[in-house]
């Protein structure tokens, strides 16, 4: 699922693939955000995002989807 992170003051969005469960992610995300804490993200690939929830404008979690096998794919 594609994640979108907007930082303030910045016009650039961050955007991160992850195969990370929506809801869990979604408890983590808030979790943190009260707790003023680091939100670590890991794509796909392996690689790490770090954003200081302080700083967060805005965060989108896209729809989980399921990979297409065939010809039509």
């Amino acid at each position: 699922m594609e994640i979108k992170i907007g930082v303030k003051q910045t016009q650039r969005e961050i955007i991160v693939e992850t195969d990370e469960d929506a809801k869990a992610l979604a408890a983590r995300i808030e979790e943190k955000i009260q707790s003023e804490g680091l939100l670590t993200f890991t794509d796909t690939k392996g690689r790490q995002v770090f954003v200081p929830s302080a700083s967060l404008g805005y965060l989108e979690i896209g729809a989980e989807t399921s990979r297409r096998v065939g010809f039509s794919a």
